[in-house]
């Protein structure tokens, strides 16, 4: 257990961790969605290239989530999450002044990379500082997913009226900058907890076996898959989606916001339930409820249907995020934390690259809507899945 004579200042631990996942979460892999459109139009590109675009950033998170987590465990997950904001912070550049398809991909390569080294040691620094309080610690962390999707879904539209024709240049310029000042505050602020001695309990590889093995870890495993398959495609393409639907571009960002504004607080709140009734049934409960707001605009692609699904998602995907690794965090000594949250996240990451891509080819091949109820159906499964996590 953490020194807590040690612990830095609560405030500005979990508030430098909210900072990482506005830039490492937000910025790099969920605002894409708001960008799409207007680099798809003034680049030429067709919305099976973009999904691509998504799936090769999921492939470069996916490639290097594991190396990640053992990195952070032998290096300090401090050096890792600066090393994560670094690449994110080049790749925005980079993507800032691409002019085609060929330039975009090693960039999109970059947020991944990016992605994979910054978030999730981020995740197991907080849980060991706090392993009493982890779903809380991990849900104010993750309300930063709330606050960067309040944000973005407001200033992403506004930057590209700016410019019609570049200022999706003009947005991940903002974002490069945005991630050079979090890069400061985690180097005066975050702090990696003392070295915990492991047991002799074998070889590493032995040890790093039996996280791969254990129940339970498999099974968070398998839910975090299904959420990165399905929230990923969601943030990709619902917004296209509403536009599609007759929405217009503001009122989209404005419902894209309001998923932001109930997220901040949906994440804390999860995540202390978690502490309170367990990780499994707070699971159950979020994916229940991402699943009915996912369905009302499949059931009806009107302005009402969007209108409720991105609040009622609002409420439940910072319980899915922050119960998930909290459950992952727990279910193996302290010291493990690290490998075992990026094993579960590789599921994640598997999910991130198959959603987004086969979710475009549904949407070229048929339309919006049998992409979405491709996507119900996988919450389904995963509502199984969280189900039986409630007995393991």
């Amino acid at each position: 257990m953490a020194d807590t004579a040690r612990r830095p200042p609560f405030l500005l631990l979990v508030g430098s961790g909210t900072l990482c996942t506005i830039v490492l979460v937000v910025f790099a892999r969920l605002a894409y969605g708001l960008v799409l459109p207007a680099m798809r139009d003034s680049l030429g590109l067709s919305n099976t290239d973009m999904a691509t675009l998504g799936t090769i950033t999921a492939l470069g998170y996916l490639s290097l989530v594991m190396v990640a987590g053992v990195f952070a465990a032998r290096f300090g997950a401090r050096r890792s999450v600066l090393l994560g904001l670094l690449i994110a912070c080049v790749g925005f550049a980079g993507l800032s002044q691409a002019s085609d398809y060929r330039m975009l991909v090693p960039w999109m390569v970059l947020l991944g990379f990016g992605t994979a080294f910054g978030y999730t040691p981020l995740i197991s620094l907080l849980a060991s500082w706090y392993p009493n309080r982890r779903g809380t610690v991990i849900g104010l962390a993750n309300a930063g997913v709330g606050v960067g999707t309040l944000v973005s879904g407001h200033l992403v539209p506004w930057l590209i009226s700016t410019d019609a024709q570049d200022g999706w240049r003009l947005v991940w310029e903002v974002f490069a900058g945005c991630g050079a000042l979090v890069m400061l505050a985690v180097f005066a602020f975050l702090h990696d907890p003392p070295r915990q001695n492991a047991p002799d309990a074998g070889t590493p590889g032995h040890q790093m076996l039996r996280i791969y093995r254990h129940p339970r870890v498999v099974m968070v495993g398998l839910v975090y898959g299904v959420v990165g398959m399905t929230y990923i495609a969601q943030a990709v393409f619902m917004y296209s989606f509403a536009l599609d639907a007759g929405i217009t571009e503001l009122r989209a960002g404005q419902m894209v916001s309001t998923l932001g504004l109930v997220s901040v607080f949906s994440g804390p709140t999860w995540g202390s339930l978690a502490d309170r009734i367990g990780h499994g049934n707070t699971l159950t409960l979020c994916m229940a409820l991402a699943l009915l707001a996912t369905v009302l605009p499949v059931m009806a692609p009107e302005p009402w249907a969007f209108a409720l699904h991105y609040p009622m998602l609002g409420l439940c995907i910072g319980g899915l995020f922050t119960s998930t690794l909290a459950a992952a965090s727990s279910s193996v000594p302290a010291w493990q934390s690290a490998v075992a949250v990026s094993f579960v996240t590789l599921f994640f990451a598997a999910g991130q690259l198959v959603g987004p891509y086969a979710a475009g080819l549904l949407i070229e091949w048929h339309s919006f809507r049998a992409a979405f109820a491709a996507s119900c159906l996988m919450m389904g499964l995963g509502l199984v899945f969280c189900w039986r996590l409630r007995r393991t």
